[in-house]
């Protein structure tokens, strides 16, 4: 059985969200498959069962149907680095700092880590959904592209576009990339997707003509606009999530810091119609909200500086309002920052905001683990991804809730006892059902308007490309 490569004809044209559902709707139709993205780009991860981290999309992928999360899944990861640098993750596992520029130069020692990792998934699987990154036409950089070319090329994968009509010049964006791909892939498409429609859907019906008969594409289909909480691979997708806010009790605003990560833990309170969420930028923001939620962070010392100079402190001090920081944001809250490695900056001492005291030491190994945890006395399932080690991972003093762990939120029994606190009406939700129903009705909605019966017949169909 063939491979399937999703390719965007642009960045944030939907590849993670339409992977995602064509790997569950063919997983739902019988076949053994498993998500994959050679090269991820992101401060957003997740702990796999196998101890390593990997980008959220194929996380999410795999746990909504059901099947074991692998650093297999998303071989090499990089999140922000110090200054100039990107901080590196290869198999899942943190390998350190590596200059931006001597990363691309380096760029043919990684292909052998993508390749043995997507064979690997091979002889567990029969077909591999494949997602892309960018586009895949950056001809300046085709010969250092993990995600798109060397994948398709190397394993014959069928290939998808996707292309979004919501940013104008659709059919500029898919006969562009179709024409610059090497001559082999372009055999492999199947075809595109048109994604995130808005209207009437028949102002349309002309478009898909032009493309299929002007260009030689076939249109697998026209997806219309559907929002999907879920899954958020960076904050450019996070800041598109909609919420219903009519029957919202309380208002929690969550600091935007300029290196936000694992921010994930803030899709249940989303999906919470009791809550209105907020990720908010500017301390005159604050008093609004009754919640104020200092989030993890790539860079906890560079973040801490930019919360001085924005003026947030004065905020975070003070104990009107309850705060709830998490990993990074927990770090922060401690009296000092000390870095004798070098793991966050060039500076060995930072003064914290000194709510808690005692002192975070940023060791040189990096804690990954996942399990159940004991948080303000109760039990939740989360994850750990942290450098800095103090002597409680969880702790509160009066108003302020402070933790290493991620996914809290999660967990409707801790949401239920941090917000019944603020607010007494507050009842809360089974965050569980609402995911079930909402990765059903998306995919549903998904397989309603794509050609799902075309897709799984061309992948089973071996003939050579």
């Amino acid at each position: 059985m063939n491979s399937l490569s999703i390719f965007g004809t642009s960045s944030d044209a939907g590849k993670s969200t339409l992977s995602f559902a064509i790997t569950y709707l063919l997983h739902h139709r019988g076949i053994k498959v498993a998500p994959f993205k050679a090269q991820n780009v992101s401060n957003n991860s997740k702990v796999c069962d196998d101890g390593g981290e990997i980008a959220i999309p194929q996380h999410f992928a795999a746990e909504a149907i059901g099947i074991k999360t692998s650093h297999f899944m998303n071989p090499i990861l990089i999140k922000s680095g110090f200054q100039n640098s990107a901080h590196l993750i290869i198999n899942g596992k943190a390998v350190g700092e590596k200059d931006t520029i001597q990363y691309y130069e380096d760029i043919d020692t990684l292909k052998p880590h993508a390749k043995k990792a997507f064979k690997k998934l091979l002889k567990e699987y029969e077909c591999i959904v494949a997602e892309g990154a960018g586009s895949p036409v950056e001809l300046n950089l085709m010969d250092k592209d993990l995600s798109n070319i060397y994948i398709a090329d190397t394993f014959n994968t069928k290939i998808i576009l996707v292309a979004d009509i919501e940013r104008g010049g659709v059919f500029a964006s898919i006969v562009g990339v179709y024409a610059l791909l090497p001559e082999k892939l372009r055999k492999n498409v199947l075809g595109v997707i048109i994604n995130k429609f808005r209207g009437d859907m028949r102002l349309f019906y002309d478009g898909v003509h032009i493309i299929e008969e002007r260009f030689g594409i076939k249109v697998l289909g026209v997806v219309p606009y559907k929002a999907f909480n879920l899954g958020f691979e960076d904050s450019q997708s996070l800041m598109n999530y909609t919420q219903d806010t009519k029957n919202a009790l309380i208002r929690v605003g969550v600091i935007r810091l300029p290196h936000i990560s694992n921010f994930t833990d803030f899709e249940p309170l989303v999906a919470d119609g009791e809550i209105e969420l907020s990720f908010i930028s500017n301390p005159s923001e604050v008093s609004t909200c009754q919640i104020l939620i200092l989030p993890g962070s790539k860079r906890v010392v560079d973040d801490l500086a930019w919360l001085r100079e924005r003026g947030f402190c004065e905020h975070l001090l003070s104990h009107e309002k309850t705060i709830i920081a998490i990993c990074g944001g927990y770090e922060m809250m401690f009296e000092r920052l000390l870095d004798p490695w070098h793991v966050e900056s060039e500076q060995k001492e930072v003064s914290g905001l000194g709510r808690l005291k005692g002192d975070v030491v940023f060791a040189q190994e990096k804690i990954v683990q996942k399990g159940c945890y004991r948080v303000f006395r109760t039990m939740v399932e989360g994850y750990e991804i942290h450098n800095a080690v103090a002597k409680k991972r969880v702790k509160r003093k009066k108003n302020l809730y402070g933790t290493f762990i991620h996914g809290i939120f999660e967990s409707d029994a801790l949401r239920e006892k941090i917000f019944s606190e603020v607010d007494s009406r507050y009842k809360g939700y089974c965050f569980k059902d609402y995911k079930t129903k909402a990765i059903t009705d998306f995919t549903s909605h998904v397989s309603e308007h794509v050609d799902i019966d075309f897709i799984e017949s061309e992948l089973r169909n071996d003939r050579e490309a």
